[in-house]
Order: C-alpha cells, then sequence, then structure tokens
C-alpha cells in the first residue's frame, strides 16, 4: 500500500526561539548543508527559531514513497509546515532545489511567509533551460590535492570554484554527508517531473528577501536569477565572484553579512507590523 503524503516520517532539528525559519536544502543533500551555513549567522544574534528538515527521498527521512514528483514534494513540505507552524507567520531559507520548493511555498502560503532567502536557487528546472558558465577553479591550493584520493578528487573538482582545504573540509561535513546517504533510485525518477505543474511568482512577494548567486554557478547559473526581479520587489539580488553553487562556503564572510543584513531587514519590517 502506497503511504500518504501526510504520513512522512520527517527528519527534523529545530534550535533556538523566537521567529520561526523554515530551512530547505538540495536536490541529493540534507539539512547539514543549511546549517552547516546558517548557524554560524546565528552564533550572533538571537530571536529566530531555526527549523531543518530532510526533504523525502533525502536524509534521514522516511516512508516517503507517495512522493512521485515535484508537486507532491511541496505537498509534503506544506502538509509539515501546517503541522510545525499552523497558521503562525514563518520565514524561508533555501538552496538550490530548495528555493525552487520555496518558491511554490510561497505561492500556496503566501499570508504566512514574511521573508525568504534564496542561495543559488534553481530558477527553471530544466538544465537546457539554463544559462550557465563554463566550469572553471579560480582558486587553487596546489597542495590540498595531494591529500585526496584519486576519486575526491574527481569529486571535488567538478563542484570547485574556490579549491582550499578549507572548502574541502566544509564540502566534505556539509554536502558529501548528505549526499552520501541519499535515495538515487527515488531521485532519479524524480528528475522525469522535476518542475511544478502550476505556474510560480503570480504576485510580486512584498516582504524582504535576498538573492545570492555565483558568478561562476556552473548547475544553475546566476543570470537566470535577474528574470525575477520584478516579481521580488523587496529582495536585494547579490551575484558574488569566485564563487560557485557551493557559494556559501566559498565565500563565507560575504554569505554571513549579506544575511545579516536580511534579517536586519526582516526585523524591522516585522517590528512594524
Amino acid at each position: 500500500m502506497i503511504q500518504s503524503l501526510h504520513n512522512i516520517d520527517f527528519f527534523q532539528e529545530q534550535i533556538g526561539s523566537g521567529v520561526p525559519i523554515v530551512m530547505l536544502h538540495g536536490f541529493s543533500l540534507d539539512h547539514h548543508v543549511m546549517k552547516g551555513c546558517m548557524e554560524p549567522v546565528f552564533a550572533e544574534r538571537e530571536g529566530f527559531r531555526r527549523l531543518y528538515i530532510d526533504l523525502p527521498g533525502m536524509g534521514k527521512t522516511k516512508n516517503y514513497d507517495s512522493v512521485q514528483n515535484t508537486d507532491d514534494m511541496l505537498e509534503a513540505v506544506l502538509h509539515w509546515i501546517d503541522r510545525e507552524l499552523p497558521g503562525e507567520p514563518f520565514l524561508l531559507a533555501a538552496e538550490s532545489y530548495g528555493g525552487y520548493l520555496a518558491r511554490g511555498v510561497i505561492e500556496k502560503r503566501r499570508e504566512q511567509v514574511k521573508g525568504a532567502l534564496f542561495i543559488c536557487p534553481s530558477v527553471f528546472p530544466k538544465m537546457s533551460q539554463r544559462t550557465l558558465p563554463d566550469k572553471v577553479i579560480l582558486v587553487e591550493e596546489q597542495s590540498l590535492w595531494d591529500k585526496l584520493t584519486e576519486s575526491e578528487r574527481a569529486e571535488f573538482e567538478a563542484m570547485a570554484v574556490v579549491a582550499t582545504e578549507e572548502t574541502w573540509d566544509r564540502y566534505k561535513t556539509e554536502i558529501i554527508s548528505g549526499y552520501s546517504i541519499a535515495d538515487f533510485p527515488f531521485l532519479e525518477r524524480l528528475k522525469t517531473s522535476y518542475g511544478f505543474s502550476f505556474p510560480l511568482d503570480t504576485q510580486p512577494f512584498p516582504h524582504p528577501g535576498l538573492f545570492v548567486v555565483g558568478k561562476q554557478d556552473h548547475v544553475v547559473g546566476y543570470q537566470d536569477a535577474w528574470s525575477l526581479l520584478p516579481h521580488y520587489p523587496r529582495s536585494s539580488f547579490a551575484a558574488l565572484d569566485c564563487a560557485g553553487h557551493n557559494l556559501q562556503i566559498e565565500q563565507p564572510k560575504l554569505f554571513t553579512e549579506l544575511v545579516h543584513e536580511w534579517l536586519n531587514r526582516v526585523e524591522r519590517e516585522l517590528s512594524l507590523s
């Protein structure tokens, strides 16, 4: 018997108290990719309740056979939100595929979402629709390669724009740790229905937002995010050089400062409401 979308056993971790922020990670990863870049922000500020989850087919979430496409993925996430935050205002912070899902959450729960952070978001579901730069490495510590196995080097070279011991250590902890336990047969099936069946961005999002994209992101690109400018009138858009699809670990100081500024704008708006 196929499980209901409402019976998915989401793995979740909640930290802190205050304004809820729902964290949505990218395709084939798990919550560690969001926790690794967001928790340093909250080492310096209070007042936010961080809700990290593993999406179906990824991490430690279980009983997800009912998810057949991205519409189902969104419905499962919405049910989890409705259960955890019934009618409550919340923020979104999302990376890559999670950024695509976040636009779906905004579309379906518009009255509740009071701010949104997009990290290297997937704007167009199909690779053929994306405007992508060439893959390059711009910062490289040659000594790093001697410390990696052949397979580790091939893996990291395929993704890194900044190839240093620091970025490799975070890549292992925050990225490899996730996809090493992903259900790839499930994800391959999901790829055949990666896009939503309904339109996104049907109304402007009127709350503070932030889009952070990497100029060397060869996975989702950076130029496509600019097509969303008219739909997010209160959002800042930052395109960072020396940054690829793992922007948050390649430009961590800039990333952290930009997120602080976004949260400052959120706090000002919430204090006035």
